[in-house]
């Protein structure tokens, strides 16, 4: 039964860090660049995204990476970090997606909390046979 609870822990944990990923990147979506600063304050926001994969004692496994390409050109000759041609750098985050993902991230985290509930009412029950 404990290798039960470490999958599930194993699923709470991939799932918090999916949904802090997609909330960090809703909450940046705005953030603009200069084209062509990679670093510094002038840089675009560069939004991750979250891996899972499945580990070999059937846990789950959750890695952030870069998306690509991090950033998409906007024309925005008003904003102070445009280019001579007007040009921002947006952080390349699609909300449709970002919020469809914290969905997925939510119920996969209560299935999760679910399974972990189920097995301890489980081994109470078994406990209570055995005494």
């Amino acid at each position: 039964m404990a290798i039960n609870f470490s999958n599930s822990v194993s699923g709470l944990q991939a799932q918090s860090k999916r949904l802090a990923v997609s909330a960090n990147n809703v909450a940046n979506v705005s953030t603009a660049g200069t084209p062509g600063v990679t670093e510094g304050e002038n840089a675009v926001y560069k939004p991750q995204e979250v891996i899972q994969t499945t580990t070999a004692g059937g846990g789950v496994r959750a890695e952030t990476r870069p998306v690509q390409p991090a950033s998409v050109s906007a024309y925005a000759p008003q904003n102070p970090l445009a280019n001579d041609e007007g040009v921002v750098d947006l952080p390349n985050v699609s909300l449709e997606a970002e919020f469809t993902d914290q969905l997925l991230a939510k119920r996969a985290y209560q299935a999760n909390a679910s399974v972990i509930k189920t097995q301890d009412e489980m081994l109470s029950s078994l406990m209570d046979i055995k005494s």
